[in-house]
């Protein structure tokens, strides 16, 4: 079937096509036609099909992989409630699905000026990285790269890591009680680097979130920057009002 030729842009046309699909046929993970698929069943070309599928990845309604193809997006996924504590591993397990976190560096190093104001240290302060790619059923989801002052935790190793969470580690191996974490987010774009281990395109949408950890004694414990699949995550904020 051919897309007949009006003001509508061809791509505009191919987007609607594949949107009315996606909302009524396709189920999400369905792998979708190729592009050279698309290019003959619509009489397109190639450069228009390729298009359109970004215009739909940029809308969240599909995901792309690199290697592998172009996926329908689960535009299902669980909602995060901010009011509480977040775990990516509780919440994959509540969505039934297998958590997995990879740990890609574990260093020590010296604090610049943007973190030394970010955690209230001095610029030269030891501090830890440790960056992480969070994964759900072997999909990648998530890279945090987190940052924790080594004065407050001397004795922490990398096996330490590879076998608790972060919290469990901060709260019952080093004794420091979290009172409260804040954390904002914001749309982005995938940079190249995160893109790569997301198995996203360049470009493709993104959240980023950054969260800042307290502990009782209102000190920084842990300053983490996190760039998730905006596909894969949404959020939800609860406002009580009190009388």
């Amino acid at each position: 079937m051919a897309i007949v030729a009006r003001k509508q842009p061809l791509y505009d046309q191919l987007v609607d096509i594949l949107t009315e699909k996606i909302d009524h046929e396709y189920r999400p993970g369905d792998l979708m036609p190729s592009e050279r698929e698309l290019s003959e069943r619509y009489g397109l070309s190639r450069t228009t099909v390729r298009l359109a599928l970004q215009e739909l990845e940029r809308l969240g309604l599909v995901v792309r992989q690199h290697g592998r193809g172009t996926f329908v997006a689960d535009r299902s996924a669980q909602t995060t409630n901010l009011m509480h504590s977040y775990s990516f591993t509780d919440q994959m397990r509540e969505m039934g699905r297998d958590p997995q976190t990879t740990i890609l560096e574990f260093c020590e190093f010296e604090a610049d000026k943007n973190l030394a104001e970010h955690m209230g240290t001095r610029i030269g302060d030891r501090l830890f990285k440790l960056k992480r790619l969070r994964s759900a059923d072997g999909m990648p989801m998530m890279v945090e790269r987190t940052y924790m002052p080594v004065r407050k935790f001397l004795s922490l190793k990398r096996p330490l890591l590879e076998h608790k969470s972060l919290y469990d580690v901060i709260e019952q191996d080093f004794r420091q009680k979290i009172r409260v974490a804040e954390e904002e987010f914001f749309a982005s774009i995938a940079r190249p680097a995160d893109a790569r281990l997301l198995e996203i395109s360049e470009g493709a949408p993104v959240l980023d979130l950054v969260r800042t950890t307290y502990n009782e004694s209102n000190e920084i414990v842990e300053y983490t920057l996190s760039v998730a699949r905006a596909d894969q995550f949404k959020y939800k904020i609860f406002h009580q009002r009190n009388d």
